[in-house]
């Protein structure tokens, strides 16, 4: 696949339907570090998901291998991660590899913990604070 120079941001999310629309939701961190300024129109590419670019058949073998399928966090699994945004429930969310989200309940934006993960799913997953990280750490 060829890139143009043109790219701003690439983001992993999913298409969401609100009110006879669909909707791809821009995470906040691509405004506020990204080119994107908020107002302004983009042309927006989708690409399947690996389940779906593996049923294409002009998917290449090497095509395959940079797009895993399955999510980059196993349950009970623990990692120190820095909360990045807080979702319309009050939630923490942090990204991991591939921009995969993990939402942590009882946590602030800018906050650095461990979580234990208790959840996974195709597209997110759950997490449980283990351990405070000092700010200085």
């Amino acid at each position: 696949m060829e890139i143009p120079t043109q790219l701003r941001c690439l983001f992993g999310g999913a298409v969401e339907q609100r009110d006879g629309t669909y909707l791809i939701e821009v995470p906040e961190q691509e405004i506020e570090v990204g080119e994107l300024q908020s107002g302004e129109t983009y042309r927006v590419a989708v690409l399947g998901s690996p389940a779906t670019d593996d049923a294409n058949e002009n998917t290449t073998d090497s095509q395959r291998e940079r797009t895993p399928s399955t999510p980059p966090v196993k349950e009970g699994e623990q990692r120190t991660v820095e909360i990045e945004d807080i979702g319309d429930q009050g939630d923490g969310i942090t990204r991991v590899e591939r921009g995969f989200v993990v939402i942590v309940p009882d946590t602030e934006r800018g906050e650095r913990v461990t979580v234990e993960i208790t959840e996974v799913t195709e597209n997110v997953a759950f997490a449980e604070v283990v351990e405070r990280e000092s700010y200085y750490d």
